[in-house]
Parts: structure tokens; sequence; C-alpha cells
């Protein structure tokens, strides 16, 4: 169960319901990430954090593969399963 206050799938309408098929549309998993729904009840914003995080992913110095990775592992350190 996690601490911050979201809004599920099943509840979404509106600004969310739409924020939520935005960042489905363009995910590879065809979901939303947990990390992304902590900010569901600021749709505007977890739409701009949504496009800061596509465009810090994408190749430039490091491949995308090498962010995931030192995310994952920054995570794993903080122990945090986001």
């Amino acid at each position: 169960m996690p601490r911050i206050k979201w809004v599920e799938d099943a509840a979404a309408t509106g600004d969310v319901a739409a924020a939520f098929a935005q960042i489905r549309a363009k995910s590879e998993s065809g979901g939303v990430a947990d990390i992304l729904r902590t900010m569901s009840l600021r749709p505007d914003f977890m739409l701009t954090i949504d496009a800061a995080s596509q465009l810090h992913f994408t190749d430039g110095a490091l491949s995308r593969a090498q962010h995931e990775l030192i995310a994952s592992y920054v995570a794993a350190l903080n122990r945090c399963h986001y």
C-alpha cells in the first residue's frame, strides 16, 4: 500500500484520466509507472514530470539502458520500489 495518496485507474476521471491515457500512449509497457501515479492528484504536474523523464531517459552521453540501470541501483540503495 503506498503512503502517498494517488488516483487508481478505476477512479480516474477528467484531467487525470486524460493524463493517464496520454502517458499510456507513449509507454513501452502500456501502463502508468507508480512514480508518476504519486503525482496523479496534480495531472498537470504529472504530465510535466513525464515529459522531463522522456528527455532524461533518451540516448545522449548515456544510453537509456544505462540511465535505467543507474535509476534502479539508486532505488535499491534507497529501498524504494519506484
